[in-house]
C-alpha cells in the first residue's frame, strides 16, 4: 500500500501534499482504518519532518471533517439509540474537562482516532475545543509513529519479516491470555 501511495505522489508532484491530505481524510471518516500506511508514505516521499508535518496536517483535519460528519449523522439519531454507559457519561462532557479527556485519549496511540471522534461528536464539546485537543494530542501520538514506521522502514527485510512475525505472535499470545481471563471470570 505504502508502494502505491509512494508512485502517485511521484506522479502526482505538487499535488502529492493535497493528495495526502485527502486520504488521511477519508481514512479519518472511515473511522477503523489505520492512518499508518499514509504516514509511512508521507515519510518516505516528502522525508522525516515534512511528511511528520503533513501526517499532523492531515490527521488534524480529518478527526475535524469527522467530527462534523458524525455529530450530523447522530443528530439523526435519538438518544435512545446511545444505552451504553460511556456514552451517556459523554453526552455531558463539555469545556476543560472535554479538552483533556481528548487530549489524553488522543496522546494514546492504541486507542482509534475514530471511536474518539464519535465519542466528542456526542459530547457538548465545541469544534473548535475538540480541534486544538484532538490535533495538539495527536502530535505527540505521530511522533511515536512516525519514529517507529522510520525506523522499521530502515531495517532490511529478514529483520522486517523477524519483527512482524514476533508482533503477531504477541498479538496472538495476548488475545489467548484474554480469552482465558474473560473465561475465568465467567465460571
Amino acid at each position: 500500500m505504502k508502494e502505491t501511495t509512494l508512485q502517485i505522489f511521484e506522479h502526482a508532484g505538487f499535488f502529492a501534499i493535497l493528495i495526502s491530505l485527502f486520504v488521511n481524510i477519508v481514512i479519518s471518516i472511515i473511522g477503523i482504518l489505520p492512518s499508518v500506511f499514509i504516514t509511512a508514505a508521507n515519510l518516505a516521499f516528502f522525508g522525516f519532518y515534512h511528511g511528520l508535518i503533513v501526517s499532523i496536517i492531515g490527521e488534524g483535519l480529518g478527526a475535524v471533517i469527522s467530527f462534523v460528519l458524525y455529530r450530523k449523522g447522530l443528530k439523526i439519531w435519538r438518544l435512545k439509540d446511545f444505552q451504553h454507559p460511556v456514552m451517556l457519561k459523554l453526552k455531558h462532557l463539555e469545556g476543560s474537562k472535554a479538552f483533556w479527556m481528548i487530549l489524553c485519549l488522543r496522546i494514546l496511540p492504541f486507542i482509534p482516532s475514530g471511536a474518539i471522534t464519535l465519542g466528542s461528536a456526542f459530547s457538548k464539546v465545541s469544534i473548535g475545543l475538540f480541534a486544538i485537543a484532538s490535533t495538539l494530542g495527536k502530535i505527540p501520538s505521530l511522533i511515536m509513529e512516525a519514529g517507529a514506521v522510520f525506523g522499521f522502514m530502515q531495517v532490511n527485510l529478514k529483520w522486517k519479516i523477524i519483527i512482524l512475525v514476533a508482533f503477531v505472535l504477541i498479538l496472538m499470545w495476548i488475545g489467548r491470555v484474554r480469552r482465558k481471563e474473560i473465561a475465568n471470570r465467567s465460571t
